[in-house]
């Protein structure tokens, strides 16, 4: 690279002022040295970036096209200087996020000490959210959902991803014959998470994809762990994501059926949401580190 990105500022300022005194006014330095930047670039670059005399100004069309892309080049220099200064900055602030309510409660609220600890000088704020929340109309930094998200405004980073596993109690199964296939799985089906009652609901049979009708006939409920309580208690078969009953099931309390009839990981993966903003808080930041190295223990 020929020209030097330090006359890039000088150059921007011109061409936004439309004019040498008013950029070098805006920059607070001489004239001079804001018009020696312009000429530096323009001989480095061998091109004619702004034509000028002593009452008027134009920016060329290789002038418009090498400020666009100055444009970037100082986005990227400041949001580089945010990043860097977020890091040896101590994250302070309000933090506002939404979660699920089985992943506050299971995976992490357990931690939340460790958080405070960490992170004296940053004022979290949990919303336990069981509907899904709009994060830009509700005024969140941050959520965690599960499943797939379709935001083009929210940047996604996944945080865990899990499979869903059948689930009955040892009580419901010495009574009960559940069957090898969907067909006669079916009726056994008493309660499921309401995220997943849809009248066609994938899940895959011998490796053959099949359609599961869970939305009648079945109890809806919007927490993975009243399902957890109900098949405990004998409410035939359902399916969780398995870091909500791996420990019930190496209990007893549980016991996994039907490992012939899976369904797609995506459908229980848990994401962290939250603005497509180039330039995020550093209490974002560590919010978001903490979560992960939450989850990365949960696995």
């Amino acid at each position: 690279m020929k020209w030097n990105i330090d006359d890039v500022p000088a150059f921007c300022a011109v061409v936004e002022q439309n004019g040498i005194t008013a950029a070098a006014d805006r920059l607070e330095m001489p004239k001079s040295t804001v018009s020696k930047a312009v000429s530096r670039l323009e001989r480095a670059l061998g091109v004619r970036l702004i034509d000028r005399n002593s009452r008027n100004l134009r920016v060329t069309e290789e002038g418009e096209t090498f400020y666009r892309q100055c444009l970037r080049i100082m986005e990227q220099v400041g949001e580089a200087d945010a990043v860097m200064a977020g890091l040896t900055a101590v994250p302070s602030g309000r933090l506002s996020v939404a979660l699920p309510p089985a992943f506050c409660q299971e995976i992490l609220s357990p931690h939340l000490g460790e958080f405070r600890r960490r992170y004296p000088q940053i004022d979290l704020d949990i919303t336990v959210a069981s509907q899904s929340v709009d994060i830009l109309r509700d005024q969140f930094d941050l959520a965690v959902v599960v499943g797939t998200q379709e935001d083009s405004d929210l940047t996604t980073r996944t945080l865990l991803v899990g499979r869903l596993v059948w689930i009955a109690s040892p009580a419901y199964l010495v009574e009960h014959e559940i069957g090898e296939t969907v067909d006669a799985l079916r009726p056994h089906i008493q309660i499921c998470e309401k995220r997943y009652a849809a009248r066609r609901f994938a899940v895959h049979e011998h490796g053959r994809k099949v359609q599961l009708d869970l939305g009648r006939g079945v109890i809806h409920v919007n927490d993975p762990l009243t399902v957890r309580k109900a098949v405990i208690g004998g409410a035939g078969v359902s399916f969780l994501p398995d870091r909500y009953c791996a420990a019930e099931i190496a209990s007893g309390d549980l016991v996994e059926v039907c490992q012939q009839i899976r369904f797609d990981m995506a459908a229980s993966a848990l994401s962290a949401v939250f603005p497509s903003r180039r330039l995020m808080s550093g209490r974002t930041r560590a919010f978001l580190e903490f979560l992960g190295a939450v989850c990365r223990r949960a696995v």
